[in-house]
């Protein structure tokens, strides 16, 4: 069988072409960009709807500076607002606001149904795309 070093770059292509549809959906449809809706789920999730800067950066894939620029669009938005830690005084925390609780449920299943969509639609209108998705999924181990 086949190397699927091809096949994970086209994988890799086409869930970049998959993520600028859905920020562009997510901008024109209710001005937030993939990264800020992507921050919104995680605080949503989290315990007490607040994460510490740093692990906010880790799970989004930001560096801490971009993070901190983030956090700063969102708290203009109204949809977060930053604590500071209890316990150092240091840390800064990124809290979700109702108003982001709000968005968030708001954008979930249109968010899921346009993920959706445009996974099939890859997969079934781009022949190549699908077979490169198969050889990953079917490469022996």
């Amino acid at each position: 069988m086949k190397e699927p070093g091809a096949s994970w770059t086209t994988v890799t292509a086409t869930v970049g072409e998959i993520e600028a549809a859905l920020n562009k959906w997510l901008t024109h449809s209710h001005g937030l960009g993939l990264t800020d809706f992507r921050a919104l789920t995680l605080l949503s999730e989290a315990p007490d709807h607040e994460l510490r800067i740093t692990e906010l950066s880790t799970q989004v894939g930001l560096n801490q500076s971009s993070t901190t620029r983030l956090v700063a669009r969102l708290e203009t938005k109204g949809l977060v607002v930053r604590d500071t830690c209890p316990d150092d005084g240091r840390g800064i925390y990124a809290v979700i606001t109702e108003a982001g609780l709000n968005l968030v449920h708001t954008l979930a299943v249109p968010y899921v149904e346009r993920l959706q969509t445009l996974v099939a639609s890859t997969i079934t209108n781009d022949p190549a795309t699908s077979r490169a998705f198969s050889t990953i999924l079917n490469y022996p181990s």
